[in-house]
């Protein structure tokens, strides 16, 4: 109170100096932020060096040319064939059923609509007679060796035959059969085929394999005769179905890949795999325009390698102290591999496109090929996610960005401490519903399943009554309580901590704002210096900082006045009307704006707030002084 209503000079109050334009900041925040918006305007470059990469790899004719071989292999064309589509497979019957009719169908097309015989050249068969079919198909088989499972001693006399599920140490490899041709011989697979992951195990890429004939007669001919000799087998545990095709139109290739797996516990199950790939990358002028991209996009790289390395050198063990720092290695990281898988796609693609075409009447392997190019563009498409989260490191120095950015560190303790409770309570559902219905409803069919299904039931994305009709009891219990607990309290209480944490951090923030200079101001004054040099706009007058520093002072000697008036114990009102005129005694050349008003107006309410509070101290303070003169002059009496 006494240095109030002394002449002493008060602190500058938390809103902009009345007259002034431009924000004061110190030679190093301004360089600061100078180095930080050139970086960004770099970044930006590499951004959209890296989208137009990206978006060049990608067109929706790779969906469209999908969803026709979809529609064409896995999906019945009439009602009729429900029973010899690729989805209703349940048994070694079906398959055949299946192979010997809508495949071949899908396979050959060497009619016109009308039924009309068309002529095909070197008897190459073209899928929507647009598609044409690289070589022939090939299909493939994995089996097991019997014995391969342990028997309960009370059954030898009832089983003599015993196939488990797949594993590699219990593959099958001897001949069987006819043992005269290939589909009765086993293969061995190339050790740079993937391997292929199914419901039930994974399945190495060897096997017993034959292609089709380009003749569809033949290859008619050819299955009957396989399922006439019994080529599947109870040992039988997973069949590949493989074949190709390329669409010049839009130079595209389709990789096809069907999954039949006959489990030990009987019946099948199918899955399917189509992707389509641009395996020629360089045939169009676009493409050559991408290729310029990805040079340039290794040259980003190279650069950004060296600003790394010298941030290392000169900060040492500090540099790693930083996410953002660790969040630019990874990136880098990601950039390299993604790069490497290129230069190795392209080089495999020249290398065994010619050995691949070279004879019409073999399975053409562009299965390996596809899976590196889909790899590449599954490392793309991870590194242009973290590119996009690296723009963050940039835009912190909003002040936006900066309330988002400390509301969440703030609140990091409190929401570690919520993920504990609320992980047990989550596993310990997720236990629950496997245990009771694991082995009847799917989607709690695995520990992993009822995680997932666990996310969707909080989203409200599930089916209440699966789970009910597998135990009467026990369903409904498990879906209330489960609602009720996670979703009505403990999503609240994620919610509430974040909620209450923002509201500390914004009230900071309005009560004490910021008069740092952000990288919006910089970037507008960076324009406007363009804009002026463009002669586009004319350039402004500087006030005199003579002019300015008498305002000032003029304005400080004003506002202790007036303050020193509200430490008599004015009323509220009286307060606002010193501080207004507080603001009409500003010179008369600046002006204050409407929020400079409602700063000053809070200022002097949290003003007017601590003088209250320390006036309610001093009489707490003087009433226990006088309580404790009391007593001591009881106990001299």
């Amino acid at each position: 109170l006494r240095a109030l209503s002394s002449d002493s000079p008060l602190p500058p109050p938390p809103f902009p100096r009345p007259g002034a334009v431009k924000p004061r900041v110190s030679c190093s925040r301004e360089l600061e932020l100078k180095t930080t918006l050139r970086e960004l305007v770099i970044y930006i470059v590499f951004l959209t060096d890296l989208c137009l990469l990206t978006f060049g790899m990608v067109s929706t004719d790779m969906y469209y040319l999908n969803k026709a071989m979809s529609q064409l292999f896995l999906e019945p064309s009439s009602s009729e064939d429900n029973r010899s589509g690729f989805r209703s497979i349940g048994s070694r019957a079906d398959f055949w059923r299946f192979a010997e009719g809508p495949l071949l169908d899908g396979l050959y097309w060497d009619k016109w609509y009308n039924n009309m015989t068309l002529t095909l050249q070197n008897n190459n068969s073209h899928i929507y007679y647009e598609n044409l079919l690289l070589g022939g198909a090939q299909i493939r088989q994995l089996k097991v060796r019997n014995n391969t499972c342990s028997i309960y001693p009370y059954f030898h006399t009832f089983l003599e035959d015993c196939y488990s599920e797949y594993r590699y140490r219990a593959e099958d490899r001897s001949d069987f059969g006819l043992r005269n041709e290939s589909e009765w011989k086993y293969t061995s697979a190339s050790s740079l085929s993937p391997w292929y992951w199914g419901s039930m195990g994974l399945y190495s890429s060897g096997g017993y394999m034959f292609t089709l004939p380009k003749s569809k007669q033949e290859s008619v001919e050819k299955l009957v005769f396989l399922r006439q000799n019994s080529w599947l087998t109870r040992g039988t545990r997973v069949v590949f179905i493989d074949f190709s095709t390329y669409n010049a139109n839009i130079n595209l290739f389709c990789i096809i890949k069907l999954v039949v797996e006959f489990p030990a516990t009987g019946g099948a199950l199918t899955s399917s795999h189509i992707y389509s790939v641009k395996l020629l990358r360089y045939v169009t002028y676009y493409d050559y325009f991408l290729a310029s991209c990805e040079i340039a996009f290794c040259l980003f790289i190279i650069t950004f390698i060296i600003q790394e390395a010298i941030k290392i050198v000169k900060l040492k063990k500090e540099y790693f102290r930083s996410a953002w720092n660790w969040l630019d290695l990874l990136l880098l990281l990601v950039s390299i591999l993604a790069i490497a898988f290129n230069i190795y796609r392209t080089v495999e693609v020249s290398l065994l496109m010619e050995e691949l075409l070279s004879d019409a009447h073999v399975y053409p392997d562009f299965y390996f090929l596809a899976f590196w190019q889909v790899l590449y563009n599954n490392m793309i498409a991870v590194n242009i996610f973290f590119a996009w989260i690296k723009i963050f490191k940039y835009v912190s120095f909003n002040k936006t960005m900066t309330q988002l950015s400390s509301t969440l560190s703030r609140c990091a303790k409190d929401i570690t401490g919520f993920a504990i409770m609320f992980f047990i309570i989550f596993f310990a559902y997720a236990q629950l519903g496997y245990l009771v219905f694991g082995s009847q409803v799917e989607e709690f069919s695995t520990f992993q399943n009822c995680i997932f299904t666990q996310f969707r039931i909080v989203l409200g994305d599930f089916n209440f009554e699966t789970i009910e009709a597998a135990n009467r009891i026990l369903g409904p219990i498990y879906f209330i309580t489960f609602v009720f607990f996670v979703f009505f309290i403990l999503l609240n209480m994620f919610l509430a901590i974040i909620n209450d944490t923002y509201s500390e951090v914004k009230a900071d923030f309005e009560v004490i704002p910021s008069q740092e200079l952000q990288i919006g101001d910089l970037f507008r004054q960076s324009c406007k210096k363009a804009l002026v040099k463009l002669k586009l706009k004319k350039p402004e007058v500087d006030t005199n900082p003579a002019d300015e520093s008498l305002e000032s002072k003029e304005f400080s000697a004003t506002k202790r006045k007036d303050i020193s008036k509200l430490s008599n114990g004015d009323s509220a009102d009286e307060k606002r009307k010193v501080a207004n005129a507080s603001l009409r005694a500003a010179p008369s050349q600046g002006y204050v704006a409407v929020f400079v008003c409602s700063r000053l107006f809070r200022y002097t309410a949290e003003l007017a707030k601590e003088l209250n509070n320390t006036n309610a101290k001093l009489r707490r303070i003087m009433k226990s002084m006088q309580q404790l003169k009391d007593t001591s002059g009881k106990t001299a009496q």
